[in-house]
Formats: C-alpha cells, structure tokens, sequence
C-alpha cells in the first residue's frame, strides 16, 4: 500500500467523499489526506479494498468493477459508523454513473468549498462534524439554498456562536424537509 497514490483522492476507492470527512479538515498530525493523497500510507492502517481493487484489474473506483456491488457494499446504506458517514457510497457510485466522474468532482469540489467556507465563518468550535455530514448528505442544491438563506439573514454584528446556531438550525430544516437525518449512526 505505501505505492498507493491517486490523481483526485477527495473521492476515494470505496466511495467515500474524503474531502467532505472531518479527519480532511483537521490541522496536526492526524489530518488525512484523503484517499491516495500524499502520505496516505502514513495515515492508514492497510486497506483491504485497495488489495481487491489490485487483485480486480486496479479499477480506479469499486463501481467500476465486475462484482461491484460486492458484499462490503451490502446493507451500506445501513451501516452503523461512528467515524464518517458511509450511507452515501453506492448512492454516489450511481450519482458518479449518471452524472459521469468529471461532473460529480465538479460537484464534490463545489462542497467541499462550501465546507470549507462554514468551517471558517460557522464553525464555534463545535460543528465541524456537523457540517461535514450535513454537506455529505445533503445535494448541492439544497447546500446553495441554505447558504443564499444564510447570507440573507446572518447579520454583520452577530457573533460566531450565534452564526453557528442559525447555521445549524438551517442545515437541519432543510434535512428534516428531505427526511435525512444528520447524525452518525452510533453502533449500539
């Protein structure tokens, strides 16, 4: 694994949108680089669907295997994690299949601006976990819905506290309206 690199590792491998994660957002040493970034290997323990993926051709992404899905896909829109959200995976593969992979990056750099730009102007200290579901989760459009409501109505003396709360409380609507829930699943 310490050959594995990758030309865009904000969308990796399995399916997960590394550049939406928390792990891609911290400062420090435990700041993931996404999946085949720089120092990858340093970051992870070895992955078992890199060694599949080399055993089925290097496919670039599971979805474009033969046996895709394969049973590490089965119930993931089930799954309990308590890390980052995996519910997305197989609904982003047929996204990725619908839109085609240039598109979906388009989009997945569109959030992940957006992430970026909450993390600094929304984020007390408290919501970086939040956002990044909520930017997951959620399409872009509704994402650009929420911003516009939030430029619309954030206003210039309000503290970040305040800005964070109304940022959440408009992430949670708008979830509530698509009946997504922005939590993790906490394995039990």
């Amino acid at each position: 694994m310490k050959s594995y690199t990758r030309t865009y590792p904000l969308f990796s491998l399995c399916g997960l949108n590394c550049g939406l994660c928390p792990r891609y957002h911290t400062k420090g040493k435990s700041k993931c680089p996404g999946c085949g970034g720089r120092a990858f290997y340093e970051k992870h323990p070895p992955c078992g669907v890199i060694s599949c993926a080399k055993r089925h051709g290097g496919v670039e992404y599971c979805y474009l295997c033969t046996e895709c899905p394969c049973k590490k896909y089965y119930d993931s829109e089930k799954i309990k994690d308590s890390f980052i959200t995996k519910q997305r995976q197989l609904a982003d593969f047929r996204k990725v299949q619908e839109i085609g992979l240039a598109a979906y990056q388009a989009e997945l750099n569109e959030k992940v601006g957006i992430l970026e730009r909450l993390l600094v102007d929304f984020d007390d200290g408290r919501r970086k976990n939040f956002f990044c579901i909520a930017i997951n989760l959620l399409e872009l459009a509704d994402i650009k819905d929420v911003m516009a409501q939030l430029e619309a109505e954030v206003t210039l003396d309000a503290t970040l506290k305040e800005k964070a709360v109304l940022a959440v409380r408009m992430f949670r609507q708008k979830a509530d309206e698509r009946e997504i829930l922005l939590e993790l699943r906490k394995t039990q």
